[in-house]
């Protein structure tokens, strides 16, 4: 009994690593300096199998590209006699600063509701929010705005159709990051599916850190705020000065 659920337990493991992700990105690291306007991530990689390839249903890929977790206070206004205040307010847990999801077809064909529960991959899935106050119905909709304005600004993007897989063994997309990204690690997963369902997954990091002048400015502003603030007054005098000087000129000439 032992030998036949032994061989079964082989068999099952011989299966689930039948496919495995090769991963590449075009880089690990993303620096942010003072002209930092954004960078484009290129993400490729191979399917290593042990046997012949499943031809249905069809291997698809996700994936994601997401910034550290923030928690978040969001606020819900109202016009009340003219004036617009804030009338309720739920605090997020934890929200990804940046969260991309590529796929290579529409999502819901290529991963079922149930593999997006159990590995948190769409947008809503993504943000973490335990509990609000009792006197707010809709939390939900506290999430949905946050996806709402981030997607605005490019830190949500829900990708369909945009990862690129070639006789169902190479795979790539690329993933625009905003300007305004926050430092840290941002974890990248690729999952392989079929018929919805993951039959792989793979997970690296990219390292996001601000550089040069840029780091040091933020250092200085965090180590030592007085001497910051100091340096910021000194520097707008000596702007205000430079300009009003060349003004004094164009006009004497």
């Amino acid at each position: 009994m032992i030998r036949i659920l032994s061989v079964l337990l082989a068999l099952i493991a011989n299966q689930i690593l039948a496919e495995e992700v090769v991963l590449g990105l075009s880089q690990n690291r993303v620096a942010i300096t003072a002209n930092f306007d954004g960078s484009k991530i290129l993400i490729f990689g191979a399917v290593k199998r042990e046997t012949e390839i499943q031809q249905e249903p069809p291997l698809e890929v996700v994936i994601t590209v997401s910034g550290p977790d923030q928690p978040v206070t969001v606020r819900r206004k109202e016009k009340k006699l003219g004036i617009w205040v804030n009338v309720d307010s739920v605090d997020v847990d934890a929200a990804p600063s940046f969260y991309a999801v590529a796929t290579s077809g529409p999502f819901h064909d290529v991963l079922s509701s149930v593999e997006d529960l159990r590995h948190k991959v769409s947008l809503p899935m993504a943000i973490r929010s335990v509990g609000a106050p009792t006197n707010v119905e809709d939390a939900q909709t506290f999430s949905e705005a946050i996806i709402r304005i981030r997607s605005k600004s490019g830190l949500y993007q829900m990708l369909e159709d945009t990862v690129i897989v070639d006789q169902q063994t190479l795979f790539q997309t690329s993933i625009a990051m905003p300007a305004n990204l926050t430092e840290g690690d941002y974890e990248t997963r690729i999952f392989l599916t079929r018929g919805g369902k993951v039959v792989s997954s793979f997970s690296t990091s990219i390292d996001v850190r601000k550089v040069g002048l840029e780091r040091w400015l933020f250092n200085l502003s965090r180590q030592k705020p007085l001497a910051y603030g100091l340096l910021s007054l000194a520097i707008a005098i000596a702007a205000g000065w430079g300009a009003s000087a060349a003004f004094r000129m164009f006009r004497q000439t």
